[in-house]
């Protein structure tokens, strides 16, 4: 981990040597270099309420770090590197799904937390900009609309990167276009690396500020094709500020395929929509949210919706009972949530939300999924610019559908993030 979060330091080095050689010849090969870092380290229980496990007690640290320059003078031509190095100082009391298996002295493993001590190239990208079109090729971060169905799981410690190549335009008022090729993904798990061939389409326009519209398709290849329309906006009321989503998706069969690989699923009949108000008022939020994602009898022809490439922990529950990997109840969820809180400059935020999971279809008979308590506090630490805190707490109890069992977690957090410029 030291080598090589050194080797990333070196590398501004010599990128800035690179170009102070270069300018002395008449020509920069690098300029305008920047240095963007964070340090993040984070203690997280977790008592999975499974007896055959101790409570997790994982102790890491995240560092990130990513230099971006402009290449050879070549106005809107731009390249990044960067790193993402997890570290756990030697403590194995959680399972990081890594591959090992860390055990107290009578043998017995631990609950899962799934941020393995590793480090990888998270950026390795050339951008050129001309107008109001972006070309990308090469590794990046892809967090698309509200990261439901694209993200880059930037919760856990090691983020997940995407391999593209794509276009994004916004010449025309109010409208941007982004067109994908997703080549390979990396990260969230230790040496988790995937060839995909996996096509991403996002249009979204902006009718008003209380209204815009965004349509997408997201192909993920040998799984399945997701596409849908989403309709949000927010309305500024002076004390009152609303803000609200309605969207619908569908599931079908894959279009895009890998022929090396089998499917990761047969045929693919799902639905999915989500209805969501808020409201700010003077600071005081509040909030109600009706997530439904179909499932599956089993012999209905239906797939339950899984919203495979997702930023999944910041829906259905931070206890994360839901949609881990690519699986999910085989029928279906529904998310009935309410959330109230806090936010002002100086006091932080609290919130606290309240999370009622039903089956779409039953379940052995039973369609009770159980519900969830989730708590936050975060905070910029005074007198140190770009620190911040958070204290974090999900109590899941379980319902009346076996396979599940009470769960808590808790987080305590800081996060350091800089720039050069």
């Amino acid at each position: 981990m030291k080598k090589i979060t050194m080797s990333a330091v070196a590398l501004t080095a010599i990128m800035g040597s690179f170009s102070s050689v270069s300018a002395a010849d008449g020509m920069n090969i690098l300029d305008d270099i920047k240095l963007d870092a964070q340090i993040r380290p984070r203690y997280e229980m977790v008592d999975d309420g499974n007896s055959a496990t101790n409570d997790a007690n994982a102790i890491t640290a995240r560092t990130k770090l990513k230099v971006t320059a402009n290449l050879f003078e070549v106005e809107g031509l731009s390249a990044s590197v960067g790193i993402i190095s997890v570290n756990n100082f030697g403590s194995h009391q959680y399972n990081p799904k890594d591959g090992h298996n860390y055990t107290d002295g009578s043998g017995k493993g631990y609950a899962v937390v799934v941020d393995p001590q590793y480090a990888m190239i998270s950026n390795a990208a050339v951008n050129y900009k001309v107008g109001d079109t972006l070309l990308h090729a090469g590794r990046g971060q892809v967090n698309l609309d509200n990261q439901r169905f694209i993200g880059t799981v930037g919760w856990r410690q090691l983020e997940r990167s995407y391999d593209s190549v794509f276009a994004a335009n916004n010449s025309i008022k109010n409208l941007s276009v982004l067109a994908a090729w997703v080549y390979g993904l990396q990260g969230v798990k230790a040496g988790e690396t995937t060839d995909t061939n996996t096509v991403l389409l996002n249009v979204a326009y902006t009718v008003m500020p209380a209204l815009k519209i965004t349509a997408y398709d997201y192909m993920i290849a040998n799984f399945a094709d997701t596409y849908g329309i989403s309709l949000t906006g927010k309305v500024d009321m002076n004390a009152v500020k609303l803000s609200y989503r309605a969207e619908y998706a569908m599931q079908s069969d894959a279009t895009m395929e890998i022929h090396e690989q089998a499917p990761t699923t047969g045929k693919a009949d799902a639905d999915y929509y989500n209805l969501d108000l808020g409201a700010n008022i003077s600071g005081f939020i509040a909030g109600v949210n009706y997530e439904f994602l179909s499932g599956s009898t089993g012999n209905d022809g239906k797939t339950n919706f899984v919203p495979l490439l997702g930023t999944n922990h910041k829906f259905n529950g931070w206890a994360d009972k839901f949609f881990v990997g690519n699986t999910g109840p085989t029928g279906g969820l529904i998310d009935a949530n309410v959330r109230l809180g806090y936010k002002a400059k100086g006091i932080g935020k609290f919130l606290a939300v309240y999370h009622d999971f039903t089956a779409d279809k039953d379940m052995g008979g039973k369609d009770d999924l159980g519900s969830e308590i989730d708590v936050l506090y975060a905070n910029k630490i005074p007198g140190v610019k770009g620190l911040s805190g958070l204290l974090k707490y999900a109590d899941y109890s379980k319902g009346s559908v076996t396979g599940y069992t009470d769960t808590q977690k808790f987080w305590a957090m800081l996060d350091y993030k800089f720039s050069t410029k």
